[in-house]
């Protein structure tokens, strides 16, 4: 069982121990962290309202995706709290959201305390997620989204050129594929995926801090993959962000991969672990 204390509820889940802690400032705010980790921030009273910088560049491709309210049929690979589901449906409704989630009693955990708004149409499967897209049918989803992490790494299974061409599989004609990564200097993590991505899919941008692209710390990189990328809308949004993000495409892209070769399962590794001192 959980129990809640001042810092909030705390409980062990099938992979470690999760705490959901409420937000002073914010009455539906909560904070979902795994073994000590911030790994999610959700707003139940306001969906729209995302906290994290990298999840707002996230959103910016599901509005991207198609005109405003417009329904989407999306898949999200790695739950979490469900920020993004929960975005999605106050943003689109009607749209149809499958989501993969590996702990299954964090599933349980963050929907008991978290409910889903009702008109959400939402199911959560546990499973592996690569496990579940290779077991899809094809052309199931407007939009792919992958946040998947296993001890604040990506794993190898999910930084290949096999797994982007699965994901590519299951995406309709048109359909975008956006990923979060986390990477630091020399970014040798994010360069491959670039190159990864860019062995699959027609078009691919990324977005990122312009610390993180120099190298001068641990942070989040974003990239987005598919065909005829709202890059300009994409650029603008990153832009004004309160820590504005850098978008790279085109040639601007090219120089950042500087002929780096596309990741293939044999090749593949976990992203970089942050560092110690990152979360305190």
């Amino acid at each position: 069982m959980g129990r809640r204390g001042t810092a909030g509820i705390v409980e062990q889940v099938d992979f470690g121990s999760a705490e959901l802690v409420p937000d002073a400032d914010r009455p539906g705010g909560w904070t979902l962290l795994l073994d000590g980790v911030q790994h999610s921030y959700v707003d139940v009273e306001e969906p729209r309202h995302l906290e994290f910088e990298y999840v707002r560049r996230l959103a910016s491709v599901v509005d991207a995706a198609a005109p405003p309210g417009r329904p989407l049929r999306v898949l999200h690979l790695g739950g979490g709290a469900l920020t993004l589901p929960r975005y999605v449906a106050a943003t689109r409704p009607g749209s149809v959201q499958r989501a993969v989630e590996r702990d299954a009693a964090l599933t349980a955990l963050v929907r008991k305390v978290l409910p889903l708004p009702r008109n959400a149409d939402l199911r959560v499967r546990v499973a592996d997620a690569r496990d579940a897209v290779e077991g899809s049918g094809p052309d199931r989803h407007d939009l792919v989204i992958a946040d998947v992490y296993s001890d604040s790494r990506m794993p190898s299974r999910f930084a290949s050129v096999e797994f982007a061409a699965e994901v590519a599989r299951v995406l309709r004609p048109g359909g975008w594929y956006a990923v979060n990564l986390a990477d630091a200097a020399p970014l040798s993590f994010s360069r491959g995926q670039v190159a990864t991505l860019r062995e699959v899919f027609d078009d691919v941008c990324l977005m990122a801090e312009p610390g993180v692209l120099r190298g001068r710390r641990f942070g989040n990189v974003v990239l987005a993959a598919g065909s005829d990328l709202p890059v300009a809308a994409l650029a603008r949004s990153a832009a004004t962000e309160v820590f504005p993000a850098r978008l790279l495409h085109g040639a601007d892209l090219d120089r950042f991969i500087a002929g780096t070769r596309p990741v293939t399962d044999a090749t593949a590794v976990a992203s970089p672990a942050p560092p110690s001192d990152l979360f305190g």
